[in-house]
């Protein structure tokens, strides 16, 4: 039996959000027992909020988007839910004055330091997983994301990318916080370079550079050096463990993907929810 865990001091870290490039600041504070994860907009009226356990409203986008009953939102969360996966916390409050937290160096290896760095402290209370009991899965064209009856953790991932720096890549492990620190998290977010002017036209990438994300050419990320010769499959697999704990538990099951990403992702999470509520 595991435990529940939150951190043992409040701090806060300030940048500027990968997507809307808008400054803002994020307060972290020890949560109670089977309080779960919850995100607080404290700049909006009321600030609203959202504990993850309880989570409805949740957009199938090019990134996590969590609706607040209504009255705001929050956004491209899934670094931070990543870094909470790997250090096992269940319970927290962030607070957020804008919609996005801060992109850092464009993985959850930042994040994963700063929890580190106020402590983990054990709670009185068991900790609650979701058990998968029977396959579930999600097809798009060639696209594949299922999850599948195990007592461990594993993740494998197929990436296939039209870029001869990325091409086809793999990964297929199972995860722990030891295996998630070293191998996962130092992963950056990446986008093809024919790619970015796109995505800024579509109002995405306000606050990228070429440090926070591999910008990749026909040889390689611009500007930049790969902390993993297969970096970009290792970020999917980081965005993947983040998009799934917005179901608020760690799972204890087998995923499979297969060019899967957050909208797939996304949509498996709606699609599991109902079940194990």
């Amino acid at each position: 039996m595991e435990n529940q865990k939150t951190i043992k001091k409040e701090f806060f870290i300030e940048g500027k959000g990968l997507q809307t490039g808008k400054p803002v600041k994020a307060f972290f504070y020890p949560g109670k027992e089977n309080s779960g994860i919850i995100f607080v907009r404290k700049d909006l009226e009321g600030k609203p909020s959202v504990s993850l356990k309880d989570l409805s409203g949740l957009s199938t986008d090019r990134r996590s988007k969590i609706d607040l009953s209504g009255k705001g939102e929050v956004e491209t969360v899934e670094h931070i839910t990543a870094a909470l996966w790997g250090a096992e916390i269940d319970n927290i409050k962030i607070e957020l004055d804008s919609s996005e937290p801060p992109a850092l160096d464009g993985s959850a290896a930042e994040f994963l330091k700063a929890f580190k760095d106020a402590g983990i402290t054990e709670q009185d209370k068991t900790r609650e997983f979701v058990k998968i009991k029977e396959p579930i899965w999600i097809e798009d064209g060639e696209s594949f994301l299922g999850v599948f009856p195990s007592e461990i953790f594993k993740v494998s991932y197929i990436l296939e990318y039209p870029s001869g720096a990325i091409g086809r890549q793999s990964f297929s492990q199972v995860l722990n916080p030891e295996v998630f620190q070293k191998e996962i998290a130092p992963a950056r977010t990446f986008c093809l370079k024919e790619e970015a002017e796109a995505l800024l036209e579509m109002g995405y990438g306000k606050g990228a550079n070429y440090k926070n994300t591999l910008v990749m050419d026909k040889d390689g990320p611009i500007d930049n050096v790969l902390r993993f010769p297969d970096e970009p499959v290792r970020h999917k697999v980081l965005d993947l463990i983040g998009d799934l704990y917005l179901l608020g538990r760690p799972i204890r099951g087998r995923i499979v993907a297969i060019r899967s990403g957050h909208k797939l992702n996304l949509e498996l999470v709606k699609k599991i929810k109902p079940a194990y509520r």
